[in-house]
């Protein structure tokens, strides 16, 4: 009986090990259950949240509700606050005060009626006589050089352009436009940790300025202005980050990132009937399939080899204002983070294009070796994955796996649709998603991501590709 004893707590300690195998697609699927999904999406996207506008009460009571979803599945908290990584912000308002743009063409001086110009990009300028460089094409914009434009008034005719005027360094830019913007230019936001806009952006849409410019092309031009300084208040923005760690001692300090953004368009000014935009399925969607899909992988017995960073972000409808803070302040060093998979759009399968249950689409399909692994896997789990030729290139720049690509990290967008009824609409409610079909694509998700963090080998840049050389080159820097 001595022996017994001494045998069977090995035998079974062994069996244990050997039984304990990398989650199946079916036991993954125990765990995630449309139901949760349901639960989740109908929260975030509740009228009591008012639309998740970055910032908003809305925005931070979800902010709260998924860190508990973090805390309640065991994920390790990864921000400075808990599972909140706190970014300290800057509301940025124009201030129309005195507002005064004086125009000199030729032997013309036109002073701009306030009504028909903007400042679209707020920052205190006073100029007199200021000397301008003038584009009238896009091509005579990208030939500029820095000493050409430093200090002056950049003019210029053509909405769209390649460089960013900072590194122009000018001490104005005014955009000439044939009619209004649509909307009116409220608040920015801008990251307090960095400085703050050197020079004011004003758009004109003058019909004087614009006639003037164009019966003379060659006229020397001077501008006098005064741009008051902007109204500034500090905000309090944050993203959510818990970590499920990876089991192998020499793998666990690389990661990779799964992540949405839980932020959305907040309420419609004006109108009457409903103006909250709910923002179900763009991204209430993609957050609750961060949240249980986390759930589902922290409850497996195995933990994959490399660790798995969840990350929820805000201000992804702002221009990727989570994200990008989130790779300037990584959880993980950005040179150990092998990929990041982000979520979109996973809730209905209404798309513009016609149905799509029982599979998913990935962003930048050739850019990486992310798609081959991530399409293997999710026909283990009965889903397909789908190369839509017109859209995956166009989208890969329209979510939060951009800051990452920047960053050199290799990623992808996986989404439902690309277009659906009701996208930044009022519509956008949760009764409408199919919790079903979400729950057979995270659990297939929820299968990739684990055998990616699993892997010996580390997503890498297609080479080949020459869209991804601006990505290769910053991951080379890291």
């Amino acid at each position: 009986m001595k022996i017994l004893a001494l045998i069977l707590p090995a035998a079974l300690t062994a069996f244990a090990a050997f039984a304990q195998t990398a989650p199946t697609a079916p036991q993954i699927a125990e765990r995630l259950t449309a139901n949760d999904l349901k639960a989740d999406v109908s929260f975030l996207a509740s009228d009591a949240l008012q639309g998740r506008a970055t910032p908003s009460p809305g925005l931070d009571i979800a902010a709260e509700f998924l860190a508990a979803q973090f805390r309640r599945s065991g994920l390790e908290p990864a921000g400075d606050d808990g599972y909140l990584q706190t970014a300290a912000f800057a509301s940025v308002k124009p201030n129309r005060e005195k507002l005064e743009l004086t125009i000199e063409i030729g032997e013309k001086q036109l002073k701009v009626d306030p009504g028909l110009m903007t400042v679209w990009r707020p920052a205190a300028a006073d100029l007199r006589d200021a000397a301008v460089a003038r584009a009238s094409t896009p091509a005579e914009a990208a030939a500029w050089k820095p000493e050409d434009t430093r200090g002056k008034v950049l003019l210029m005719e053509v909405s769209r352009f390649s460089r960013n005027p900072a590194e122009w360094d000018p001490a104005m830019v005014i955009m000439v436009e044939s009619a209004a913007p649509r909307g009116i230019a409220g608040p920015a936001l801008q990251d307090a940790s960095v400085p703050a806009e050197r020079f004011p952006l004003l758009m004109v849409w003058d019909p004087a300025v614009r006639a003037a410019l164009a019966a003379d092309k060659t006229a020397a031009i001077r501008v006098s202005a005064h741009v008051a300084a902007p109204m500034v208040e500090p905000v309090k923005l944050r993203n959510v980050v818990g970590v499920l760690r990876g089991s192998d001692p020499a793998l666990k300090d690389t990661c990779l990132v799964l992540s949405a953004h839980y932020d959305h368009l907040g309420v419609r000014a004006g109108g009457e009937g409903d103006r909250i935009f709910n923002g179900a399925n763009d991204d209430a969607s993609g957050a609750a399939a961060v949240v249980e899909i986390a759930r589902a992988l922290a409850s497996q017995p195995v933990k994959p080899r490399r660790s798995i960073v969840f990350a929820l972000f805000f201000g992804e409808e702002g221009g990727g204002l989570g994200s990008r803070y989130y790779t300037q302040h990584p959880v993980f060093p950005l040179a150990r983070t092998i990929a990041d998979v982000n979520l979109e759009q996973l809730g209905r399968i209404d798309d513009t294009q016609g149905s799509r249950p029982g599979q998913f689409n990935l962003t930048g399909f050739d850019f990486t070796n992310l798609a081959p692994a991530i399409r293997e896997a999710a026909q283990q789990a009965g889903v397909q994955v789908v190369k839509d030729e017109k859209n995956n290139e166009r989208y890969f720049g329209a979510s939060d796996n951009l800051m990452f690509s920047m960053a050199g990290v290799p990623s992808t967008t996986a989404s439902v649709t690309y277009q659906f009824p009701d996208y930044h609409g009022v519509g956008d409610e949760w009764p409408k998603l199919d919790y079903d079909n979400m729950a057979k694509v995270d659990c297939a998700l929820a299968l990739a991501v684990f055998r990616l963090a699993d892997s010996a080998d580390a997503p890498q840049w297609n080479a080949e590709n020459p869209r991804t050389a601006a990505y290769m080159k910053a991951r080379q820097a890291k």
